[in-house]
């Protein structure tokens, strides 16, 4: 059975599946909901390059006999070890990116300039009305900017993905989906100028949903940034630390141990996945003064949710997850203002 599936998948007949191979085969056989967690878990597994027909059998049955499927003890397989040292180490090469500021300069597209809209402020008033966007002022301005280095800080980019500003959830929450999904586009915007400025040069990292191929990828702006190469952690729900298995833990384990004090959320959504996600991130790590901090723009939520509504007892649906955030221990901030160490001297 295994086989069968291997020989479907690999469309050279090389006796290899390589990561273009398995997009090309997915999306030729129409795989959607049901095969998006396994999609998602061999897509990660040939980030490195083609695996072999004989290890590829010894994944799937590993899944099949796995209680948690794709998302359990799989997962181990992927090489986190071979993420590039940290900055600052002594193993790190400081040179290692010099040529990656020369293609990014010349590749990255700002967004278009006739959506006239470069803050969230403006962007609310003119799609959820004047009323919403002073309520969401009021709200930024009762918080501060925070200014981190970035060798005392990481970033976690939550499911920075196609799926949501031209995908199969975009397509998935009805009428006036492209309004809905503005503020969320606005956010990956805000996190393809940063990650413009500095990827490659401090520890970043991201993470997916398990979605059908057409919808998987990374949202078009930041696809102009991100290494092909580039490691994520899979989360098929609301919280990063779910499988227990995708290398989140350890990620910030050695992030913490090599001095790290803060960790800084962004992507989306704001009062559903970085929410929970936030939140459970400062319990688990509480005890190692690990300060969880998220930062509101570069974090987008539907337009909807930024409209007050009984449900939230007046609140919109984004003040309260920010309530909730903020009662928890999490540091919720308005901008976080990044400096390198060469900018610092």
């Amino acid at each position: 059975m295994f086989d069968e599936l291997f020989d479907t998948l690999d469309i050279d007949k090389d006796d290899l599946l390589s990561r273009d191979e398995l997009h090309r085969a997915a999306k030729r056989l129409g795989w959607h909901w049901q095969t998006a967690p396994l999609f998602a878990v061999l897509d990660l597994l040939t980030t490195t390059g083609p695996v072999s027909r004989n290890t590829f059998v010894d994944y799937m049955r590993q899944m099949d006999e796995d209680p948690l499927g794709p998302y359990g003890e799989v997962l181990l397989k992927v090489p986190y070890d071979s993420i590039p040292p940290i900055p600052g180490s002594d193993s790190f090469p400081e040179n290692k990116y010099n040529d990656r500021d020369i293609v990014l300069k010349n590749n990255y597209r700002m967004p278009p300039e006739g959506n006239g809209y470069t803050d969230g402020i403006s962007l609310l008033d003119g799609f959820a009305g004047s009323n919403t966007a002073k309520n969401y002022q009021r709200l930024l301005n009762s918080l501060e900017t925070l200014h981190v280095s970035t060798d005392d800080a990481a970033l976690l980019i939550i499911d920075p993905q196609r799926s949501f500003t031209q995908g199969a959830w975009m397509r998935s929450i009805g009428t006036e989906s492209e309004v809905d999904i503005k503020p969320i586009q606005l956010a990956f915007d805000k996190c393809a100028e940063l990650l413009n400025k500095y990827y490659g040069r401090f520890d970043i990292m991201f993470t997916r949903c398990p979605f059908p191929p057409d919808s998987y990828g990374w949202d078009d702006q930041l696809a102009e940034i991100i290494d092909r190469s580039q490691f994520y952690f899979i989360k098929p729900g609301n919280s990063v630390l779910f499988p227990p298995t995708n290398g989140f833990r350890q990620w910030v384990d050695r992030c913490i141990n090599t001095g790290k004090r803060f960790l800084v959320f962004g992507g989306c959504t704001l009062n559903s996945c970085l929410r929970v996600s936030s939140i459970e991130t400062f319990e688990h790590f509480k005890k190692k003064s690990l300060q969880v901090v998220v930062d509101l723009s570069l974090s987008g939520a539907r337009m909807r949710n930024f409209i007050k509504s009984p449900e939230y007892n007046g609140l919109s649906a984004v003040e309260s997850a920010v309530r909730q955030m903020t009662a928890a221990g999490v540091k919720v901030v308005q901008h976080v203002s990044w400096k390198s160490l060469s900018e610092r001297g």
